[in-house]
């Protein structure tokens, strides 16, 4: 692969920027090494930086914090803040007593304790923006045109495409940091091998209905701590949870959520799939790249500092829609296929929804690795990587395309 040294304008930059001018504090949050820290110190150069990573810094801010922050009268980027949250009750003051927008932006890797402290001492005052790993768009400036097999290895980390690291020592240290720092801390954990057992687990299952109890028995804990774990991954980012849609519909549906990773290049990892070639023959293929384009379409919600409502379907009698979004009353089905062919059977899922519930419009989207674009009985069939703004193509009202069928 040939990629090119340069530095990557975020695609949330705009809505960074945006709400600093509304907010006193903006907060960053979102998965370790997506790229919190770089962002923040480019879009506001001006601001003086502290890292509460570093135990000086800590120590100094936690002894005196009214002195720490009386050095920064203007504000600062605050990194880690939530390895010392008790530090927002007094910026808390700072901001009633001079709330001029963007005098600080914090960010966090700890979705637990820096969503409590945010909730208690900076509600009203601050806005909470997600930063994922790159997208599609910020990807393409390294290289226009990229295989879905090729981005299931590599994921969207920074440093792995900044640095050109080879993905599979990435996400070795990646899995290594992450157990040794958050998930000891989280969970006080004795065997680290069980878990990491458990995390392998976990990406052979995506995109599968959660059984706590098959988990439990496979990895040989409690379903307790398999709700536990489970928590804390989502508490970190590592995945994210698809609950089912079954509002005001008329059949029967399933009510257990799926999960899928953050970043599919983890997943692929985790899988012991480490080239393009590998990717495209496993029989997980289907489901790495169901992870791959799932992911895609909630970066494009959260760099537009939205929360989508995002859901799946899946009735009584095993018809599915593998992602469903909500746009108001109104129900955009979507079916994710790895095939480069389409066949009619495709948009079967998509029929049952649409026959189920009364805010499923007429039409939908595939999403394939095909090189065509057109539309088959209303329904939109897509190459969702070819898609200069794919979350515009899904939500928009409507589009035109060549039809077919």
């Amino acid at each position: 692969m040939c990629y090119i040294r340069v530095m990557i304008k975020r695609e949330i930059e705009a809505e960074l920027r945006a709400a600093a001018a509304e907010y006193p504090v903006v907060t960053i949050v979102g998965p370790r090494q997506s790229g919190k820290t770089t962002l923040a110190r480019l879009v506001f150069p001006d601001k003086p930086y502290y890292s509460l990573e570093e135990p000086d810094i800590r120590l100094q801010a936690s002894e005196d914090p009214r002195g720490f922050l009386a050095g920064v009268p203007n504000g600062a980027v605050l990194d880690e803040i939530q390895r010392l949250p008790e530090l927002l009750s007094y910026i808390q003051g700072l901001v009633d007593a001079s709330p001029e927008p963007g005098r600080f932006v914090l960010t966090g890797s700890h979705q637990p304790q820096l969503h409590e402290a945010v909730s208690q001492s900076l509600a009203g005052r601050t806005a909470v923006l997600t930063l994922w790993p790159f997208s599609m768009p910020e990807l393409k400036t390294y290289r226009e045109a990229w295989s879905p097999f090729e981005l299931m290895v590599t994921g969207g980390y920074p440093r792995v495409h900044d640095r050109q690291l080879d993905p599979r020592r990435f996400y070795n240290g990646y899995v290594q940091t992450y157990v040794e720092r958050d998930v000891r801390i989280l969970l006080e954990l004795r065997d680290l091998d069980v878990f990491q057992k458990f995390l392998k687990l976990l990406a052979g299952r995506i995109g599968q209905l959660v059984n706590y109890s098959s988990l439990s028995n496979d990895v040989g804990v409690s379903v307790s701590t398999i709700k536990n774990w489970l928590s804390v991954l989502m508490a970190t980012y590592l995945v994210v949870e698809l609950q089912p849609y079954f509002e005001n519909v008329s059949k029967r549906v399933v009510k257990s959520p799926k999960l899928y990773f953050t970043d599919v290049g983890l997943a692929a990892y985790l899988l012991g799939i480490h080239d393009a070639d590998q990717a495209a023959r496993d029989p997980l293929r289907g489901a790495l790249f169901e992870n791959l384009i799932l992911t895609e379409v909630l970066k494009g919600a959260y760099n537009r500092g939205y929360r989508p409502q995002v859901y799946f379907y899946r009735d009584s009698n095993g018809n599915e829609v593998d992602l469903v979004i909500r746009e108001g009353r109104r129900l955009i089905p979507i079916e994710i296929k790895s095939a480069s062919t389409f066949t009619p059977d495709f948009i079967r899922g998509i029929r049952r929804l649409q026959e189920a519930s009364p805010d499923a419009g007429p039409s939908g989207f595939v999403l394939y690795s095909g090189d065509r674009d057109f539309v088959f009985k209303e329904t939109r069939v897509l190459n969702p990587l070819s898609q200069q703004d794919l979350w515009s193509t899904l939500t928009a009202e409507s589009s035109e395309v060549e039809i077919d069928g």
